[in-house]
């Protein structure tokens, strides 16, 4: 891995806690179809954990493994003490974490049941005043995400990044379903690389008209990650196939999409090339994929390129 010094990148995105709950048995066995409309349901949930999550938070936990640091730049609640501390424990810096007293961090709340079908509310929270954060803020900021927030922060965000020429990459991920077609083009035309799932891909395509000639025309790259098949990186009318990590066990995909983005960050930061970035973020997209929760994965910088010569050689 390439050991030049990285530049600092800003992170602007999500952090939130997840409370994920199991429940034991069938959905199906208690909804019932013709009652859908008037439902009125309880889940026994004897497991439960809580993890600490959100997008910024993912991809700077997975930017301090590789050795780099990312900034994560959000608004929280005044709830956010505990992850502060963690956050601290794994430095990951603080500096543009704006704790907003009147409201409670962004929180997920997910059941599972047996067939792996989830139940998910969603309460956003201090999320809704990312725009008040300012990527000038940032001091000495050479490189960009626009990672899934509030709408109006994301909106905000890049428009900052552009107006400062700060080059970002533009991952719309869950926030996708908030803008139209003509958002992601003034999206797409401000930002330097554009990263999509491929589900997300389909979305953006049917949304703006453009297809990979078009959008290419406009960004540096376009990376689209296709799961267990791997990820593909288009700039111009070339297309990089960059295989998949191999996988020991899968125990939990959530965050595996910011795991594999904090290696594009990664990668652009150190100034490697596209075979070698990709290659990297789909390896740590592997790791996370191994463990429970989006950020309790570790492994040393010896370990990880121990790993990456075993996948690609």
């Amino acid at each position: 891995m390439n050991t030049a010094s990285p530049g600092r990148a800003l992170i602007c995105g999500s952090v939130a806690y997840d409370t994920i709950m199991v429940f034991g048995d069938r959905f199906a066995n208690h909804i019932l179809p013709d009652k859908i409309h008037m439902l009125n349901v309880s889940f026994l949930v004897p497991q439960m954990r809580r993890e600490f999550g959100g997008c910024a938070g993912n991809i700077a936990y997975n930017l301090r493994l590789l050795g780099d640091t990312g900034y994560p730049m959000a608004t929280v609640g005044s709830d956010f003490a505990p992850y502060r501390e963690w956050l601290t424990r794994c430095q990951v810096p603080t500096d543009h974490l704006r704790v907003v007293d009147a409201e409670l961090t962004a929180q997920a709340f997910i059941t599972t049941d047996l067939d792996d079908n989830q139940i998910t509310a969603f309460h956003p929270g201090a999320m809704q005043h990312s725009h008040e954060n300012r990527v000038s803020d940032g001091r000495g900021i050479t490189l960009g995400i626009v990672a899934p927030d509030g709408r109006e922060g994301m909106v905000t965000h890049a428009a900052q990044f552009a107006a400062a020429g700060i080059p970002f990459i533009f991952d719309p991920g869950q926030g996708l379903p908030l803008f139209d077609g003509e958002d992601l083009k003034r999206f797409i035309s401000q930002a330097r690389w554009v990263t999509v799932n491929d589900y997300e891909w389909q979305l953006v395509q049917q949304r703006t008209g453009w297809g990979v000639r078009e959008l290419t025309e406009r960004v540096a790259a376009l990376i689209v990650t296709r799961g267990a098949a791997g990820s593909s990186i288009y700039t111009g009318a070339d297309e990089l196939k960059i295989p998949a990590a191999p996988v020991e066990r899968v125990v939990d995909p959530t965050g595996c999409g910011d795991a594999y983005r904090a290696g594009l960050l990664h990668g652009l930061m150190r100034g490697l090339d596209w075979p070698t970035t990709g290659r990297i973020a789909s390896l740590l997209g592997a790791i996370k994929i191994e463990c429970r929760g989006t950020q309790n994965h570790r492994f040393t910088p010896e370990e990880f390129t121990a790993r990456l010569r075993r996948a690609y050689g």
